[in-house]
């Protein structure tokens, strides 16, 4: 985890052309910070469960949340009532 963390902050660092913006808003007397947040999850993978093929004529009846997709929405703050 930390090491990704590490690798996406050096990315940044190293971009010529984040740099080359930053220079170019500073030039115009802005002082420039920059937040940026990300949510990185791991998921053990299941061998056993090999992902079902996409199947484009699904109908309505056929579509199902998971509990990845329930964390997922929490995580946005988005309540469903959903019965399985």
């Amino acid at each position: 985890m930390r090491e990704l963390g590490e690798a996406i902050n050096n990315s940044l660092s190293d971009s010529e052309q984040i740099a080359e913006v930053i220079t170019r808003i500073k030039a115009g007397g802005y002082d420039v910070f920059l937040v940026l947040e990300a949510t990185i999850g791991f998921h053990g993978r299941d061998e056993a469960a090999e992902p079902s093929p996409v199947n484009d004529q699904r109908s309505a009846a056929d579509f199902q949340v998971t509990s990845q997709d329930m964390r997922f929405l929490k995580s946005l703050r988005i309540k469903v009532d959903y019965e399985k």
